[in-house]
This record gives C-alpha cells, structure tokens and sequence, in this order.
C-alpha cells in the first residue's frame, strides 16, 4: 500500500542481488501507484485495496518463469543465493510442492514462534513437512501454484497460507518448512491490524467452508474456536470481534468451494497434522 518505502526498497535489493537465477518482478500496488522502482522492476496499480491474496494472485499474473516467489513489502532476503539454493531444494525432490523458509528479525529482537509452522515447535533450524504456511516469503513451481487455483481471494488477510499449503498436498504434494533457509521480516504483532481479531475467525471457518469435507467441518470449527476460547481466558482483548468474525463466517459465502480429497486427508494425518487442528 506505500506505506513501508524503506522497507520495499530493501527487499527489492535483495532480490536484485540474487545470483544464479533470472528474475521478472512486479510490484502490486493495492490502491497505491508504486512509484521510483529500480529499473526493470514492473509496477501494477490496482485503484482499490484488493487484500493480501488477491493482489499476490495479481502479480503473479504480470511475471513468467518456472518458479513463482512471492516477498511481503516489509520482508527481505539476505543471501544473494537465496533462490538459487530454494529453487535447488525443490529441483532435488520433487516431491516439494511449496517451499516456506526460516524467518528471523534481522535487528536481532526475538523471534516469534508463530513463524514456525507447526504445533510442536521446535529447534527453528529443523527442517520438516508442514501444513500451513507464512505467506511473507514462499517459493513454489509456477505449475503447482497454478493447480492450486492461487492464493484465496476473498480472505482479504489472515490463512490464506493454510488453504494453499492444503490445496498443495491435494496434488499428491508436501509443503516444506526448510530451516537451513532464511527471509528476514520485523518481529511485529499481527494485531497491530485492527480487523485482525474479525477475520482470524471469519477466515478460519471458511477455510473449512471451502475446503474441508463436509464430515469434518464441524470437527474443524469446533477445535479452533475451543482454542481461542482457551487462549481468550488469558488475553480477552479481540474476543468481541472474534465472534463477530465467526459469525460472519458461518453465515457468508466463502467464495466458492472446491474440497480436498479424503486422500489427501489421509495423508496429511500420515505425515502428522490431520486438518482438524
């Protein structure tokens, strides 16, 4: 949206210090004319604030090449190998369909948890498979992003990393969490956004909603808003639009639906994470 100017040019040198790899990079304005970009950087204005998913889907639309990246305006990436060791990664195994790294404040503040997505934690350097992703900074093959049908438009901001990574393990695909590769982002609280606390919920229901099997969309929900409930007894700041969020989730369309298969249920709960959690 413009309002990070430091923060965009940073992360456009670190991508113009790439070594190993052509690049075709867009700038997606959302309700901004992005303006002063390096040379050979495009730009795209789109006249409203689309949201989050839908201005990555926009861009992604403007650029060609076999594999898609896409950086948030306030992230960078400090190796200048950064994407040619990525894009090695999921050449080695192509079983890799979506690839997210190790993110870490590069002023040396702690980093939060919520960054490393899975339940049990662990060491951050540990690579494994995951379920969700940080959208800030993730890399996949442009034929698999484009199988995903993209990012979810109508979330506007909030899970949108979950739905790609379970739409990513429907094509018979893993999404990996590689440790050993880093993207630097500010340690910064999610609820600096005021309507943080509103789509959290609404976009957790419709992730079921859109792509759950009806059988195990309640279970979803259910778990999820236990979880908050629990957490809300120690922070109840937020609660109050939580459930207007939830709510509004239940009773709206979520744009459309195209479930996963219980295959892919299956597997995912192989490899650990069944999606009702």
């Amino acid at each position: 949206m413009g309002r990070r100017p430091d923060d965009l040019a940073r992360g456009l040198a670190s991508l113009a210090a790439q070594t190993g790899v052509q690049l075709d990079v867009v700038v997606v304005g959302n309700a901004w004319q992005p303006t002063g970009l390096p040379s050979g950087v495009a730009a795209l204005f789109l006249p409203e604030n689309m949201g989050i998913p839908a201005g990555r889907n926009l861009g992604a639309a403007r650029v060609s090449g076999d594999f898609i990246f896409f950086l948030d305006d306030d992230a960078s990436i400090p190796s200048p190998t950064f994407l040619a060791d990525a894009v090695a990664t999921l050449r080695a195994d192509p079983g890799i369909g979506l690839l997210q790294p190790r993110v870490v404040d590069p002023s040396g503040a702690p980093n939060p948890r919520r960054w490393i997505p899975r339940i049990r934690k662990g060491d951050a350097t540990e690579s494994g498979n995951v379920f969700s992703v940080w959208e800030g900074a993730t890399l996949l093959p442009r034929s698999v992003f484009d199988a995903t049908g993209g990012w979810a438009d109508p979330f506007f901001y909030a899970h949108e990393g979950i739905e790609l990574a379970w739409r990513v393990w429907d094509q018979g695909l893993r999404v990996l969490y590689a440790g050993d590769l880093v993207a630097n982002h500010p340690a910064i609280e999610p609820t600096r956004h005021e309507y943080y606390y509103r789509l959290n919920a609404r976009n957790r229901v419709w992730l079921a909603k859109r792509n759950l099997p009806w059988l195990i969309v309640p279970l979803y929900v259910g778990s999820w808003t236990g979880i908050q409930l629990i957490r809300s007894a120690r922070r109840p700041a937020g609660l109050r639009a939580w459930w207007g969020g939830w709510l509004a989730g239940c009773r709206e369309n979520p744009g459309g639906r195209r479930r996963i298969k219980w295959v892919t249920v299956w597997r995912m709960t192989r490899a650990g994470r069944p999606p009702l959690i």
